[in-house]
């Protein structure tokens, strides 16, 4: 098993919190971490991937619930979202510490009929596709706290090279789909996937039997991943009405299939570009949407910008999930065309911007989006940093620095 950089809260959580959800796309780790805590007698297991546990949650949730007894692991439990009721009102009854471990593979943040119904007594923890870091047995340093506080010259990294880049865009983090020794077992891990997802998940939580638009909205929406949501141009693409368009949106974000990364418009003087930008999660699942291979990037002279953002999104999301100063994540674009590719906003009102270039150079126009967030926030502004394929930390001035995208497994 991975070391997982969620662990350390997982268990903090445990000790005060009466329910904790552990949530994420399927195959992310959720029922391996969950299961570790089977080592205490005193945690029972039950999935609703199983029938029979499945038909007893729906039929009588308040019973169902009653009868669990003490600590309980409850897997895949958006299948069932009548139990959240129930769990609520037993935490009410008797409120324990680590009574309720739940993981589900829908953000129950978008469903409507679950959403609030444990406010205030369940703490909801992201488990993300594997990091770099955890994939390279490190799963200690927070890479964002770095990028707010560390000394970022004093850090040595590797150097980033070409091959070793696109392997990692290509592998993504799903455990299993890294694991896989070929591009070929990949594939058939990624195929299977969509049609697990398909047949069951999107039935359950939607009741769609025309599932042909889905695969051709995702393949549209992984080419564009990394720019700005335009539902009408999307519209046109897929030949779907908006509305329809919409609803099919909403439930891929739901499935974690896809994320909305929100504009920055904290300054009400500035002409800014609200709309959001489109990502899917992994780069692995990108490039096999999109079909790029390892002999199809090796042809190109640069590496896919939208493949490389997106790994940046996917690392940015994992390192915030345990980061000691939750900042928030933005991208910022003005009506002018000045953009930076995202930005950490700390609590206290500080900013780091985050440029992402795909080639192994960067000269002093890659900076340009950053300068102009320098100029324009210069009481809140903290430092800019271009991530590049390339070998060394550079500085460039005014807190303004190069570093090499292997700052994410160095």
């Amino acid at each position: 098993m991975y070391p997982r950089h969620i662990m350390p809260h997982m268990e903090a959580a445990l000790q005060d919190t009466p329910v904790i959800l552990l949530n994420g796309a399927r195959q992310t780790g959720k029922s391996t971490l969950a299961q570790s805590l089977l080592a205490n007698p005193d945690y029972r297991y039950l999935t609703l991937d199983d029938a029979v546990v499945l038909a007893a949650a729906r039929r009588d949730p308040a019973g169902f619930v009653a009868g669990l007894g003490g600590p309980v692991i409850l897997d895949e439990v958006q299948r069932a979202p009548e139990l959240f009721l129930a769990i609520k009102a037993q935490v009410d009854r008797q409120r324990i510490p680590g009574r309720f471990l739940l993981t589900g593979s829908a953000n129950v943040l978008l469903l409507p009929q679950v959403a609030d119904s444990l406010a205030g007594r369940m703490e909801i923890l992201s488990l993300w596709p594997l990091s770099q870091a955890e994939m390279a047995g490190d799963a200690g340093f927070n890479r964002v706290d770095w990028l707010f506080e560390g000394d970022i010259g004093g850090r040595r990294l590797p150097p980033c090279e070409r091959g070793d880049l696109a392997e990692r865009l290509l592998r993504g983090g799903f455990p299993e789909a890294a694991a896989r020794s070929t591009e070929a077992r990949r594939t058939a891990w990624f195929d299977s996937y969509f049609q697990a997802i398909l047949q069951r998940d999107v039935r359950d939580l939607a009741h769609l039997e025309q599932l042909a638009e889905l695969p051709h909205l995702l393949q549209l929406l992984a080419v564009r991943s990394g720019s700005l949501l335009n539902f009408a141009e999307l519209s046109r693409a897929c030949a779907l009405p908006q509305t329809t368009l919409k609803r099919y949106f909403t439930l891929l974000e739901t499935l974690f299939l896809v994320a909305r990364l929100p504009s920055w418009e904290k300054n009400p003087g500035k002409r800014l570009v609200k709309a959001p930008k489109v990502f899917l999660p992994d780069s692995g699942l990108l490039a096999h949407l999109a079909g790029w291979t390892a002999e199809g990037l090796a042809r190109q002279p640069g590496l896919p910008g939208g493949l490389v953002e997106t790994f940046v999104l996917s690392e940015l999301s994992k390192h915030l999930a345990f980061s000691r100063l939750r900042p928030g994540l933005w991208h910022y674009r003005t009506q002018g065309n000045q953009e930076v590719d995202f930005v950490l906003e700390g609590r206290d009102g500080g900013l780091v911007g985050v440029e992402v270039k795909a080639s192994a150079s960067v000269d002093g126009k890659d900076f340009k989006g950053l300068l102009h967030l320098r100029e324009t926030e210069p009481g809140r502004f903290r430092r800019g940093v271009v991530l590049y394929a390339g070998r060394e930390v550079v500085p460039f001035g005014g807190d303004l620095w190069a570093v090499p995208l292997s700052m994410w497994w160095g």
